[in-house]
């Protein structure tokens, strides 16, 4: 066919008028639209067709002229094994490494030995000059900062050529596991002092970030995870404030960590949603916009024990998203994660699901390809709406540490959990390879031979923690 044909085509326009008179005709005269339109967790409508939205300003990634960070998890309790694992992924085309030590809530059960030797070995030889290093929350963030300071150093690594996330959010720590080695007066009261320490440093890269994945798996909906980050990150501002360090140049310190799943404009949304908010909060503090370093995972809740493979689906489907979103880096969970640590092969699916997007699929080509789209753009501000609502009700009760202190938060989210589960449970809605389409007999699965690393119990405070709990298992409950 010649191309051309399509230049001099004249597509007569169609209204929204003339669609419905359509839906009409499909569905009945008598049909509700209201029937047709979908509710998140939250409450959010999403219409079927929605008008283009005029005059939106595109909200890309932290420097839209590149793509995203490739990062992988490095979560293997064996150093050795862990070393061998980072010098393959690096070669085969990741651009990042994630320290998961044992302990931290997203290390599943599993982690790299939390101790200066332990990390020494996993980065034994492996060049460090242009490579995205960042680490998941732990028990031990803190001096887990100055083990990795001593190997840039003893490395000569120049710190104009590095890109950190330090990763540290004592709220997402206190969530997942349950303790806090103080208490919040002494928390708010020592970290001004270390944060100090940090800029006396002069390293780059963040330092404190907002991480709403342990909220996210433990079952809160995108705006409770959206309100939950933005509560963090307040009051990770107001640390600065008291570090005695100018508010414009603290912010650039502070990232973001968020979970996104299969429901791809929904997980956009929320990436966008996030840029928004912070944006309107810096403002606030009479701080002009800047870009925001954003770290996206694919769910773990979403992931499914049985028929794995169908994990690669949905992983594929949230990392489509997260690129398209805007995420400044990105790291897709093997499918294998729910049967114990995964093996190179379920690492390299995960590696790859990533390059095709980017080297094949070219999805870094457009900086925020949802910008103008009448139900992404709707949504985005539906999120942001009850994102701030969830803010305002955390800092009505104390902020995020004392909101979790008290069970309020705990609370929010089982309800949140339980309005999802009931919807799997009446059909609304479905989990492929586990209510839909499930096999009679299932593929075997490999994984490393690895012990599970016990949580932290010790701790000054505590309260109900907040663990990971896939879909899945929540049907498993009820059966």
């Amino acid at each position: 066919m010649d191309r051309t044909v399509l230049t001099k085509s004249d597509f007569p326009g169609v209204d929204r008028k003339q669609w419905l008179e359509l839906v009409a005709k499909s569905l009945g005269k008598d049909v509700d639209y209201n029937a047709l339109v979908h509710r998140t967790g939250d409450g959010i409508g999403i219409e079927p067709l929605r008008e283009r939205a005029a005059g939106r300003n595109p909200l890309p990634r932290r420097d839209p002229n590149t793509p995203w960070l490739l990062v992988q998890r490095l979560d293997d309790p064996d150093p050795v094994r862990a070393n061998t694992q980072a010098k393959d992924d690096l070669a085969q085309g990741a651009t990042g490494l994630s320290l998961v030590f044992a302990g931290a809530p997203n290390a599943f059960g599993y982690g790299l030995p939390a101790s200066a030797e332990g990390l020494q070995t996993v980065l034994a030889d492996i060049p460090l000059h242009d490579l995205h290093l960042r680490i998941d929350v732990h028990p031990q963030s803190r001096a887990s900062v100055d083990w990795l300071v001593d190997i840039l150093r003893e490395k000569r690594v120049d710190p104009e050529r590095l890109s950190l996330s330090f990763g540290i959010d004592p709220a997402s720590l206190f969530a997942g596991t349950g303790r806090m080695r103080m208490s919040i007066e002494a928390l708010e009261a020592s970290m001004p002092q270390s944060l100090a320490g940090f800029f006396a440093m002069a390293l780059p890269g963040i330092l404190l970030e907002a991480d709403g994945r342990v909220f996210h798996n433990a079952g809160a909906t995108e705006a409770q995870e959206l309100g939950i980050m933005l509560a963090s990150a307040v009051a990770h501002l107001r640390m600065f404030e008291e570090a005695r360090q100018p508010l414009i140049y603290a912010a650039p310190h502070i990232g973001f960590s968020l979970s996104i799943d299969q429901d791809e404009f929904l997980s956009m949304a929320k990436i966008r949603a996030l840029r928004k908010l912070w944006a309107r909060m810096l403002e606030a503090c009479g701080i002009d916009p800047m870009p925001v370093a954003i770290h996206a995972e694919t769910s773990y809740r979403m992931m499914t024990a049985r028929d794995p493979e169908t994990n690669i689906l949905r992983t594929t489907i949230a990392a489509f998203a997260a690129a398209t979103g805007g995420a400044d880096s990105l790291s897709v969970l093997p499918h294998t994660i729910t049967h114990g640590l995964p093996d190179a092969f379920a690492r390299r699916l995960a590696r790859n699901t990533q390059l095709i997007l980017e080297k094949e699929c070219r999805l870094d080509f457009v900086a925020d390809p949802a910008a103008g789209s009448g139900s992404v753009e709707a949504l985005t501000e539906s999120l942001c709406e009850k994102a701030w609502e969830e803010f305002r009700h955390i800092e009505a009760e104390g902020g995020v540490l004392r909101s979790l202190a008290a069970g309020h938060l705990q609370k929010r989210i089982a309800a949140a959990r339980s309005e999802r589960l009931a919807g799997f449970r009446d059909g609304e809605n479905k989990v492929v390879g586990t209510t839909v389409y499930t096999m009679d007999r299932e593929r075997p699965v490999t994984t490393l031979s690895a012990e599970r690393q016990p949580m932290p119990h010790d701790g000054a405070m505590a309260c109900d923690p907040l663990p990971a709990s896939r879909i899945d298992e929540g049907l498993g409950e009820s059966a």
